[in-house]
């Protein structure tokens, strides 16, 4: 089969490998209808994090059944299906309390950008459509699986409520699909910081009510200023940095709450400044599996489209042109087809 390799940073390839076989009786094995590169693929493409020996990439998918394993009953070859970018049983202390991403037996996914893909775990993984969804619905599907599943948890952990206001600071996939959870949590206003005019036009699209493009201080000053002076109820930290935390921590009102789910990068958090600020503060993995079955009823039923944020697609032979088209921020995500 046809798998994508990182060599090196920028030296991302497409080559032949093994297709993958049933290690595990909880094993499947899925055709890949369509994968897709993450921003967290570009940290180690930039150099940001080791590469270290040549290794497969990609970790969002959906696909078709072709095998499972002998322990595997809730989902049988042919279905598609819809998994996490983190495997869980479903069934540890952790996944019964609806923590999946931190189940005590999870594995992490990163070789999905290839033609077919072994799913560890996948009697808790994977969520079966009742039929196969129609092509156009292909790429909300795939969001599901990690990016508008990110974005709803980092709005559940900055507690979006009815009637609130939100600040979503990033605008790649990850934030859009957060303006989108806010609004489907009722937040009657958010805001969206963002720099790039089509990712302001999709921000306002999926329900923002204002954008905002300054940075630093006097970002922190726009919100304190759309906010009365106070800072907002929650806010969603969808970027990584050392700045988007700082920004996202000073756009919160006391009593407010900041989710971030942009995987730290040389972020500290200053103990006595949180302390006196009275900011609440939620992240890691989202839980993506314990929102599946919700995310993709809402898709099927055309009450969320997060497939917009798919503004490439490429034949997963061109994977290097869509690292490249994200890196130069030519494209918000990339969708790939084996």
């Amino acid at each position: 089969m046809r798998a994508t390799v990182i060599h090196a940073p920028g030296d991302i390839r497409v080559e032949d490998a093994p297709e993958p076989k049933i290690v595990n009786p909880t094993d499947a094995i899925i055709r890949t209808v369509a994968t897709c590169v993450c921003g967290s693929d570009l940290w180690p493409y930039r150099g940001l994090e080791p590469v270290g020996d040549p290794h497969p990439m990609g970790h969002e998918y959906v696909g078709i059944v072709e095998e499972v394993g002998s322990e595997v009953g809730n989902v049988k070859p042919g279905q598609f299906v819809v998994g996490s970018f983190a495997t869980s049983d479903n069934t540890c202390a952790n996944c019964q309390k609806g923590w999946q991403s931190s189940c005590l037996n999870r594995e992490f996914m990163g070789t999905c950008q290839a033609e077919y893909v072994r799913i560890p775990n996948a009697h808790g993984t994977l969520v079966a459509t009742d039929e196969h969804p129609s092509g156009d619905l292909v790429p909300s599907l795939l969001a599901v699986s990690d990016v508008m599943g990110t974005g709803w948890y980092a709005a559940l952990a900055a507690e979006v409520k009815p009637g609130s206001t939100a600040v979503v600071v990033g605008d790649g996939a990850v934030g859009l699909c957060g303006v989108i959870a806010a609004k489907e949590l009722g937040a009657e206003r958010i805001i969206a910081m963002s720099r790039h005019e089509s990712r302001q036009k999709l921000a306002l699209e999926f329900g923002a009510t204002d954008i905002v493009s300054e940075r630093g201080e006097e970002g922190i000053a726009r919100i304190k200023d759309l906010t009365g002076g106070i800072g907002a109820d929650s806010v969603l930290e969808c970027v990584g940095t050392s700045q988007s935390m700082s920004q996202a921590l000073h756009s919160a009102r006391p009593g407010g709450n900041v989710g971030f789910v942009g995987v730290p990068h040389e972020v500290a958090v200053d103990g006595q400044e949180l302390f006196f600020s009275q900011v609440g503060l939620r992240g890691g993995p989202a839980p993506v599996r314990r929102y599946l079955p919700d995310l993709i009823n809402r898709v099927l039923s055309g009450h969320i489209n997060p497939g917009k944020v798919f503004d490439l697609t490429l034949p997963l032979e061109q994977v290097a042109e869509g690292y490249k088209a994200m890196d130069e921020r030519r494209a918000i995500k990339a969708l790939l087809k084996p």
